[in-house]
């Protein structure tokens, strides 16, 4: 009977405002659509539509206010153009690279993102990449497991963490939770950022080639903007040297990819650890056969738990938006880095599996990323 009156005191499903969903995020696929369920809104599945995305758009034009999407799926100046009512723009990204920012600010268009939920998962990974080069523990891990320890004798040592000189690429809310936890091993940090910080005891450089002369490791933290794109290149790594490691838990294409193949090839920096690469799923080749590279599924970006806090998040966004009250994670418009040209052009492959996001390649009449 409880439950019966709990149901009547709730409208009806088809009074209930809309979010347009372009792609489904990978929560969608772990958990079920039911994951970012709210008795206060509904969900308008555009990939589930067999019409083609503009008309199913300009179908539903009047009726969206909102939109859920991630960094597999793009929102661009064309698709918020067909929304006329259009309000919100929730991802359950904490980068923001794959929404036409500028838009939203021309149009008032208010943007939430994942917020800091992912950064302490982040910066554990990134730290966990960064011992795993060095201690050589994925690659002892295969040594053991192929029975060589019996019959080729010890693997060879690696190199301590403790007391090098860290450099982070992008000392923002991920940035701050490595540097962090390098402090607990007594390291040396030093960072390059759009400026400097007055309130962090860390060294700054405004050149990343700079940096990478005077650290031992390069971890990538930075988001992926047009003055981001291919930041790390042969001139870096090379400035890095043959002793050095680069750790990348932020996006693939802030490495020149192909430089970073042939530095790792010919043993010109002494390892990578990668979470994210340029064209994903897609990696290089050449990378799996190199015991000096550890490489994960673009899965650094959350765990179970942190999935949580993301759902509660994201409907509380809406919940937010949609009761007029303050938005729970909004994303400042008015300061952004420039992102456009290939940032919101061509095509993004963004692979988080089990992570923040699901890989989704297809091309639909909005332009997609990464």
């Amino acid at each position: 009977m409880a439950v019966a009156a709990e149901n009547q005191s709730q409208p009806p499903q088809n009074d209930l405002p809309y979010v347009l969903i372009l792609k489904p995020p990978a929560a969608f696929s772990i958990f079920g659509d039911h994951f970012f369920h709210s008795p206060k809104f509904q969900f308008l599945k555009a990939f589930e539509s067999p019409l083609p995305l503009s008309q199913f758009l300009l179908t539903h034009a009047q009726s969206v206010q909102a939109i859920l999407t991630s960094a597999s799926g793009s929102v661009t100046a064309d698709t918020i153009r067909l929304l006329p009512h259009l309000g919100l723009v929730v991802t359950t990204s904490q980068g923001i690279n794959h929404i036409d920012c500028s838009e939203c600010r021309r149009r008032g268009i208010a943007v939430a993102g994942a917020g800091t939920i992912f950064s302490t998962d982040c910066a554990d990974s990134a730290v966990g990449l960064l011992l795993d080069v060095l201690r050589k523990v994925s690659a002892a891990n295969r040594y053991v497991k192929q029975g060589l320890w019996s019959s080729q004798g010890n693997y060879p040592l690696g190199n301590k963490l403790g007391g090098k000189q860290v450099g982070i690429v992008g000392l923002g809310s991920i940035g701050t939770e490595v540097a962090k936890r390098l402090e607990a091993f007594r390291c040396s940090i030093s960072y390059n950022s759009r400026s400097k910080k007055p309130s962090v005891p860390y060294t700054f450089y405004p050149n990343v080639v700079e940096l990478a002369v005077n650290c031992d490791a390069l971890i990538i933290c930075c988001a992926l903007t047009d003055e981001t794109h291919h930041l790390i290149g042969k001139e870096v790594l090379s400035a890095l040297g043959k002793d050095g490691v680069i750790i990348n838990i932020a996006r693939g294409p802030i490495i020149d990819e192909k430089e970073l193949v042939q530095c790792l090839i010919k043993r010109e920096i002494r390892g990578a650890g990668l979470d994210v690469f340029e064209h994903e799923p897609d990696v290089p080749v050449e990378l799996l056969a190199l015991d000096n590279v550890v490489m994960s599924p673009h899965n650094a970006v959350c765990t179970t738990e942190s999935l949580e806090e993301l759902r509660k998040t994201v409907v509380g966004n809406f919940e937010a938006f949609y009761s007029n009250e303050p938005l729970l994670t909004p994303v400042p418009l008015d300061d952004l880095p420039h992102l456009s040209g290939h940032i919101l052009q061509g095509e993004v492959r963004y692979s988080m599996l089990q992570g923040e996001e699901e890989m989704m390649t297809k091309s639909w009449c909005v332009t997609i990323i990464r």
